[in-house]
């Protein structure tokens, strides 16, 4: 680190960085929260997600027992064709959300194949898009405790360690130049004495 010069043009350039360091706090410290209220949401959205999953996968097993038989096939019945995850800015940091999910089901004959044949279709089609919703909902709330730990560090740098070094920088330098002028006013003190005694 540089050393401290002690005189009145660092003291002046000290207080504008102290007025820069507080005026732009408050700003980090705003979107520190937004960041925080957004990973909040994130986390809800994620286990929502979990949850629509964790109960699609009972549901298939009470309602649909017919799948264990092998005399329907239904290899790629439900095939994803595309999938359009489009970038969002949420207060500053870019996060992918899922726009469309195209699902291809394979045709089959509505005569030929048992009726709950439809229901699986079903099933699956929900299953493949929670799935892709997952992923995306997981992928947000990485991007989103990164960024939440960035903005994080760089509060508490400004708010723990460059005002409060500013705030002490500036206290030394006022108290060095309260001394020497002190000081002076002395010496000029002492110099009239000298001058009246030797006249």
């Amino acid at each position: 680190m540089a050393r401290l010069a002690l005189n009145k043009a660092s003291l002046t350039k000290l207080q504008r960085q102290l007025k820069t360091y507080k005026d732009v706090l408050p700003s980090l410290d705003l979107k520190r929260r937004q960041l925080l209220a957004e990973q909040a949401r994130a986390r809800r959205r994620l286990m929502d997600v979990r949850q629509q999953l964790g109960e699609l996968d009972p549901l298939i097993a009470s309602e649909l027992l017919m799948l264990s038989t092998q005399e329907v096939d239904l290899t790629d019945i439900v095939k994803v064709v595309g999938v359009q995850i489009v970038e969002e800015n949420v207060v500053g940091t870019r996060l992918p959300k899922l726009e469309k999910v195209d699902i291809e089901v394979r045709q089959y004959a509505f005569l030929g194949r048992p009726h709950w044949v439809e229901r699986v279709v079903d099933a699956l089609t929900t299953a493949v898009e929670l799935r892709l919703q997952l992923q995306v909902a997981e992928q947000r709330q990485v991007l989103l405790n990164q960024a939440a730990r960035k903005i994080t560090q760089r509060v508490n740098l400004f708010d723990k360690v460059l005002i409060p070094r500013a705030q002490a920088n500036i206290k030394k330098i006022q108290i060095y130049l309260s001394d020497a002028a002190r000081a002076a006013v002395v010496n000029s003190k002492i110099a009239k004495r000298k001058k009246g005694v030797a006249a």
